[in-house]
């Protein structure tokens, strides 16, 4: 019998608890039900693959080339997103900034997500000092616990090998690349997610209530990264607890109340803090109208992202960002090569299961079907959410996805073998998964003619081995053969992805837009004003050859914030560069009330702002309140340039 992975209950290295959950007559290889254990097989001919690993160096590997994968080349891609670089910096300087997540270490206004995702690389700035290094290597830590997570609850559930593909899968995703080697909360998304998993596999073992109260508070955790999108994963995980948790369903209704209530407290605390703490003594909730955090939550980071909005589309209908909302969005040019490369093995290994499911009564005890629907239900709502969003979406967001593809399609590669093992009409699904799988890769690496074309040829010769070699091996019923075309086909399949990740590490991007693979990547909405160059060649007749932040250091003099300037993508490098207080109307694109005209001419009056920056060579157009700053700045400031810079010195108006 060819056995590529055994279920959990025939692995003797399983928790004692699982192996409680079935019949002892299950605990060997259900060899009684297969087709090629029948009365009259002999029994030399049963074809086995090795026992599971119980060292864990296969798992010690995988940790290995993640961590080296993540962290290759990282000082390259210097600060990332600029936003919430800047506020990493501003966090290693002010606990106040840290706490808030505020833009600048004077904490006038903050970034548009809560702080959690910020909090570790803050830490980390202010222990180590503020560096590429300091401020990206909590991520790639973060990547690699999440891989190494993701394992744990796939061997729990599938087995060591199904395992193995799993986290390799995962590990050399592009979107995961390229994520957990930046700033973006979304690798602290996805690693709390993940954990809160983890505790929430721990109930459904156990039935006891504390992994599932734990399994609520971490989800609340991630909440206050990235707000309403952690929220993607609940209905799977209270789907799973509520069919397959052991306890009575009285009980388990009851248990789910009282997560409901942690989760409540866990999300709530920081919106709580913000909504009690006075506006005056807190900085302006970035990218609101109206200075409130529930107004993020529900609006720019809520419903406007899911249905549209004036909060999300008055940017993103500005920039193509993640494609035309619709049914193939997650396959599309812009988003495909980021999450796509396992979704055929993923879907067809899902329907695979759910039918041994269905069919073999051993399989439904234990936590076979909890699986499958765990991680069905999240791939199902993510894909869902993703592909029909009207507002701002970014291909990154697809990392919360990719554990759940990554485990479908490791375990589903398992029971797409054994469907064909125990049916032998059904011996060739396993083969034409993996062409499937091999076809997608090869189209979707067409659509850059000029990548790695021999590796379009490869994947297909290595598609056709690996299919013929199963075919062949499963019909002779040699071993060898069917170890060799496993291989083959795991290496084929997982080709594309990692060349997509090799690239990324070796050409990193930097900017707000990443994208993994032969892309731009890295379009930032700061650079189409000035980006990271401070220091510009002063133009004919300018004053000055100091660069802008010298400038300003030096002649700040008692003003608490050494510039003013709309819109972050013009504030941050200073920031970044200075580590000191800068003023951002506007906020993230300059659109939010903060300040209003009075206000300014209030902090200007006070002597708390001195200059304003304008942009290079010019006014930069601001909405509303920032248009009317620039209009009076410019009436009643003095001009200077400063290092090609055009500045307005307020300190001393003229009419």
């Amino acid at each position: 019998m060819i056995d590529l992975g055994a279920a959990p209950d025939a692995l003797d290295d399983e928790p004692a608890v699982v192996q409680r959950c079935v019949e002892p007559t299950t605990l060997g290889d259900h060899a009684s039900q297969h087709p090629d254990t029948a009365p009259g097989a002999h029994p030399s001919r049963r074809l086995r693959l090795p026992r599971p690993t119980r060292n864990g160096w296969i798992t010690t590997a995988i940790a290995v080339a993640t961590a080296v994968l993540y962290a290759w080349n990282l000082a390259a891609v210097g600060n990332a997103n600029n936003f919430y670089a800047a506020a990493i910096r501003s966090g290693g300087v002010s606990w106040k900034a840290w706490f808030f997540g505020s833009l600048d270490p004077g904490s006038f206004i903050t970034v548009d997500k809560p702080p959690v995702a910020m909090w570790l690389p803050g830490l980390s700035a202010r222990l180590f000092g503020f560096s590429p290094w300091s401020m990206l290597l909590p991520n790639v830590l973060a990547g690699v616990a999440s891989v190494l997570i993701l394992h744990h609850l796939v061997r729990r559930w599938k087995g060591d090998t199904a395992a193995h593909l799993a986290a390799a899968g995962f590990a050399v995703t592009p979107v995961a690349t390229v994520i957990f080697r930046s700033n973006n909360p979304d690798a602290m998304l996805t690693l709390l997610a993940l954990a809160a998993t983890w505790a929430l596999w721990n109930a459904l073992e156990s039935g006891s209530t504390r992994p599932l109260l734990i399994s609520a508070a971490l989800t609340g955790l991630a909440f206050n990264t990235k707000m309403l999108q952690a929220f993607l994963v609940l209905p799977a995980m209270t789907l799973v607890y509520l069919v397959a948790g052991p306890p009575k369903l009285g009980r388990r209704l009851w248990q789910l109340a009282m997560a409901l209530g942690v989760l409540v407290v866990s999300a709530g605390w920081y919106t709580l803090v913000v909504v009690v703490v006075p506006a005056a003594s807190r900085p302006y909730i970035g990218s609101t109208s109206d200075n409130s955090i529930v107004s993020l939550m529900l609006g720019y980071n809520g419903f406007d992202r899911v249905f549209g909005g004036t909060s999300a589309n008055r940017i993103g209908s500005a920039v193509g960002f993640g494609g035309t909302p619709g049914l193939w969005r997650m396959l599309s040019g812009e988003v495909g090569g980021q999450v796509g490369w396992l979704f055929p093995m993923a879907g067809l290994g899902l329907l695979a299961g759910l039918w041994l499911w269905l069919r073999d009564p051993l399989r439904r005890r234990g936590l076979e079907l909890a699986g499958w629907l765990l991680w069905g239900c999240w791939a199902v709502t993510c894909v869902a959410v993703f592909s029909f969003s009207k507002g701002i979406f970014h291909p990154y967001y697809t990392v919360q996805l990719a554990p759940a593809v990554a485990a479908l399609a490791g375990a589903g590669a398992i029971a797409l073998w054994q469907l064909g093992r125990n049916h032998a009409s059904l011996r060739l699904i396993l083969p034409v998964a993996i062409a499937v799988t091999a076809g997608l890769a090869v189209g979707m690496l067409r659509r850059s003619p000029s990548y790695a074309s021999g590796l379009r040829t490869a994947i297909v010769i290595g598609g056709a081995v690996a299919c013929a070699g199963l075919v062949a091996g499963t019909i002779a019923r040699h071993r060898r053969l069917v170890i060799v075309a496993a291989g083959a086909a795991a290496v084929t399949l997982l080709a594309a992805p990692l060349a997509y990740s090799m690239t990324t590490v070796a050409n990193p991007g930097s900017g707000s837009m990443v994208i993994a693979g032969p892309a731009v990547r890295g379009l930032g909405l700061g650079g189409l004003i000035f980006g990271q160059h401070l220091t510009v060649p002063a133009r004919r007749g300018d004053t000055g050859q100091q660069t802008l932040v010298s400038y300003l250091e030096a002649h700040r003099g008692n003003a608490e914030f050494i510039v003013a300037a709309v819109g972050a993508s013009t504030t941050e490098p200073i920031i970044i560069a200075s580590g000191l207080p800068v003023l951002t109307i506007g906020g993230f694109n300059g659109s939010d009330p903060a300040p209003t005209l009075a206000e300014f001419q209030g902090l200007v009056a006070a002597g708390r702002v001195r200059y304003l920056l304008t942009g290079a060579y010019g006014v930069r157009g601001g909405r509303a309140s920032s248009g009317s700053i620039l209009g009076w700045a410019t009436e009643h400031g003095t001009l200077l340039r400063v290092g090609g810079m055009a500045l307005y010195d307020l300190g001393s108006p003229v009419a």
